[in-house]
């Protein structure tokens, strides 16, 4: 039974079956990802790195400020003119970082947060070099603890972590355009924008 108003059926049963039985990707178009822009400088004198980059970041609609930046801290850590943001959450096929030769072989498979460890031996396999990059304190802790023996066994795999503070505070420097500044020496990253800065060193837990 439809209700009337202003002389004309409700339509909302009909516009629902309609959007119902469009293609799955039709249906979700809302969820879009959230374009963020960042002139990030580098100067990672542990490396030997010291170069310019603009980059794009898309975050997933499930995604929070917090994870995001520490994607963007992953590529501060490893930046290099090839590196380049994967689609992440978007799909289980790509890391949310990698490296690439010119050939297509994958050099360097980067992780943000606490993957399966299936994930892990299957990335292993594709890549050179797998980097996880986990944050948090507990959640780390207990993912650290039930995986271990297993990733231990990778011997291609680096597991670096850096605490649930450190992650907020990395949070509250998103903006939708970014200048930031990242200078990395002795293992400890200082991160500054305008006014506000961020310094941190990530735990090195394996290799």
């Amino acid at each position: 039974m439809f209700t009337i108003f202003n002389g004309r059926p409700q339509r909302c049963f009909e516009l629902f079956r309609a959007l119902m039985d469009r293609p799955e990707p039709e249906k979700f178009m809302a969820l879009k990802a959230t374009i963020f822009k960042a002139d990030l400088s580098v100067a990672d004198l542990d490396r030997n790195v010291f170069a310019d980059f603009s980059l794009t970041l898309a975050q997933h609609p499930s995604e929070n400020d917090a994870r995001m930046m520490v994607r963007l801290l992953a590529f501060m850590l490893f930046a290099d003119e090839r590196l380049e943001f994967g689609k992440g959450l978007s799909t289980d096929d790509e890391p949310d970082l990698w490296l690439k030769d010119l050939t297509g072989a994958i050099d360097l498979w980067i992780y943000v947060g606490q993957l399966d460890e299936r994930w892990l031996r299957k990335a292993s396999g594709r890549a050179g070099r797998v980097v996880v990059l986990a944050f948090g304190d507990r959640a780390t802790d207990v993912w650290w603890e039930q995986n271990r023996a297993t990733l231990q066994k990778l011997a291609n795999l680096t597991v670096l972590r850096i605490s649930g503070d450190d992650a907020q505070a990395l949070g509250a420097l998103a903006k939708r355009s970014m200048a930031l500044q990242c200078m990395i020496q002795d293992g400890e990253v200082l991160i500054t924008g305008g006014e506000e800065s961020l310094r941190l060193v990530p735990d090195r837990i394996m290799n």
